[in-house]
């Protein structure tokens, strides 16, 4: 079982800078893959980007691309999601989750736990 807590988000003026954590209990945080996701009002659930369970491989949305960055350090049991240049449509509430001694999936469904959510506002 891990429980996943995420902290960082709040208002920023379009342009601005944002990062996101994700801290997990338990002591095998190592062996997940992270997802961070991301659903906006009245809209579905979407991939933002991923990170295998050692940091070696990284995949992102086209839409944040360049701009994202995500990044773990298992000592700490977090991953972060660096957030630069931001714009009004990155608005929503991002979600963390795990995924155990899986491969990198952008697929929300592929994921076995997920946090409450942190919400993120970008005002123009």
């Amino acid at each position: 079982q891990v429980q996943l807590v995420e902290s960082g988000g709040g208002l920023v003026q379009a342009g601005g800078s944002l990062r996101l954590s994700c801290e997990a209990s338990g002591r095998t945080f190592s062996s997940y893959a992270m997802g961070w996701f991301r659903q906006a009002p009245g809209k579905e659930r979407d991939f933002v980007a991923v990170i295998s369970w050692d940091g070696g491989s990284t995949g992102y949305a086209d839409s944040v691309k360049g701009r994202f960055t995500i990044s773990r350090d298992n000592a700490q049991n977090t991953v972060y999601l660096q957030m630069n240049s931001l714009k009004p449509e990155d608005t929503a509430v991002y979600y963390c989750a795990a995924r155990y001694r899986g491969a990198v999936r952008t697929t929300s469904g592929f994921y076995d736990y997920w946090g409450q959510g942190t919400q993120v506002t970008v005002s123009s």
